[in-house]
């Protein structure tokens, strides 16, 4: 959420930060309900000054044996104003927090204005395999091929954007997810299994609610007529770490705080089906491991080159070709005010596809989640900022992997940094 001290102070220049994520917005509706709601609260200020003090004039007028009804009938109808002056205040207070809450985070001063094409590429990494001897195939038919994954009978389960995962499949799947856990464990980060059912306040707290209450899939009765009480499947596992200290005042001292979670993800659009994305590009249930840090905004830039440069590290050490690209304004989420995504090549696509996000929201979910830390230099309670990064998701490191290490005999070559995990060297 951003600060409305901030829009006060200079509307126009909030206003043409949110321009560049495609955001237009007018505060004048916004700015008057501030006025009229300090407005009011002078009024009910000064009635309830002179409240206090009458009342504590009407002992001595009553044992001066002075009449006392007439100033009881104004002090009722007094309490009635005030009444009715709160209740206006928390009208313009509901009116202010929607809006509020409706707007996207500002992006960052230095990225760019627009979308997808004005991404900039910072960073490749490695060189794009080569296939000497032979035609290389799509990880769909490989993987099929090589009974790693059935894709007929996930969608059979449970329709179109499933997969299963078989035998070798299934192992080198958990060898991923093993070797990113080993990878965290060994920088210090603190590994955390959450809820997959979250309520509707870790939703709007980490900005993907209300905008965004569609697309996830909700599991209560009557959430679809006030979802505020429902619960739902979490879409990341960034969604709950970033609500854990909801509401609380961090210890300076314990800043910044490092946690990664492994969770199962659960998306309601999981996008086209095109021919080229078939497998799992895309998926409606992919696994995911999830890093999040709780930094002070002193050292918030800091904590996001950390997580950029870990996420990149273990793509690097798979062996996989990628690259770096920071995303323009309005290509980084709601919420985020930057991202860097690190994109594997995928060869069968000629295209690169996003395996980590990494993004630093600034203030904006600890202000919506109300997350804060004493400042030992001023004595203020502030917000901290909040990070996030994928560390990594697997339903796209599976393809990249298959269809780089893949062999001319129709074999995967295992990366060598997962073979104490899965027990062997070549999948055939």
């Amino acid at each position: 959420m951003i600060d409305i001290n901030r829009i006060k102070k200079d509307p126009d220049a909030v206003a043409a930060s949110l321009a560049k994520k495609g955001c237009v917005v007018d505060f004048a509706d916004l700015l008057l309900w501030d006025a009229e709601r300090r407005a009011k609260m002078n009024e009910i200020e000064a009635m309830k000054a002179k409240r206090n003090a009458v009342s504590s004039e009407i002992p001595k007028l009553k044992k001066a044996g002075q009449p006392v009804d007439a100033i009881f009938a104004e002090m009722r109808s007094l309490g009635d104003s005030i009444a009715e002056g709160d209740k206006a205040i928390g009208e313009l207070n509901d009116k202010i927090f929607n809006f509020l809450a409706a707007l996207p985070n500002t992006p960052d001063d230095d990225l760019l204005a627009g979308e997808k094409e004005n991404n900039k590429v910072i960073k490749v990494v490695g060189e794009k395999p080569t296939f000497d001897g032979f035609t290389p195939k799509n990880h769909y038919d490989l993987c099929t091929s090589l009974g790693m994954i059935d894709y007929e009978r996930g969608v059979k389960l449970a329709g179109n954007g499933y997969w299963l995962y078989r035998d070798k499949g299934s192992i080198l799947e958990w060898a991923l997810l093993n070797f990113f856990v080993s990878e965290h464990l060994k920088d210090g980060y603190e590994f955390i299994l959450p809820p997959h059912m979250l309520s509707y306040n870790c939703g709007f707290g980490a900005g993907q609610f209300p905008k965004f209450a569609d697309e996830v899939y909700w599991i209560n009765e009557g959430a679809d007529v006030d979802k505020t009480k429902g619960h739902f499947m979490l879409p990341t596992a960034e969604t709950a770490l970033v609500n854990m200290y909801a509401g609380e005042i961090i210890d300076e001292k314990q800043l910044p705080m490092k946690y990664f979670a492994y969770t199962p993800c659960y998306r309601k659009e999981a996008g086209t089906y095109r021919a080229e994305e078939r497998g799992m590009i895309r998926g409606h249930q992919f696994n995911k491991i999830e890093m999040v840090q709780y930094a002070h905004p002193d050292h918030s830039k800091e904590a996001f080159e950390e997580l950029v440069g870990k996420a990149a590290s273990i793509v690097e050490k798979l062996g996989l070709h990628f690259r770096i690209s920071k995303l323009a304004a309005g290509d980084c989420s709601a919420s985020m005010a930057r991202t860097y995504d690190i994109e594997v090549w995928i060869p069968s696509m000629g295209i690169y596809k996003e395996v980590s996000s990494v993004s630093n929201a600034n203030d904006y979910q600890a202000r919506r989640n109300n997350t804060k830390f004493r400042n030992s230099v001023t004595g203020k309670n502030e917000y901290v900022h909040t990070l996030n990064g994928s560390g990594l998701a697997t339903s796209r490191v599976i393809p990249a992997i298959v269809e780089q290490y893949q062999n001319a005999d129709g074999s995967v070559t295992v990366p060598e940094v997962l073979r104490k995990y899965t027990g062997f060297d070549v999948i055939k």
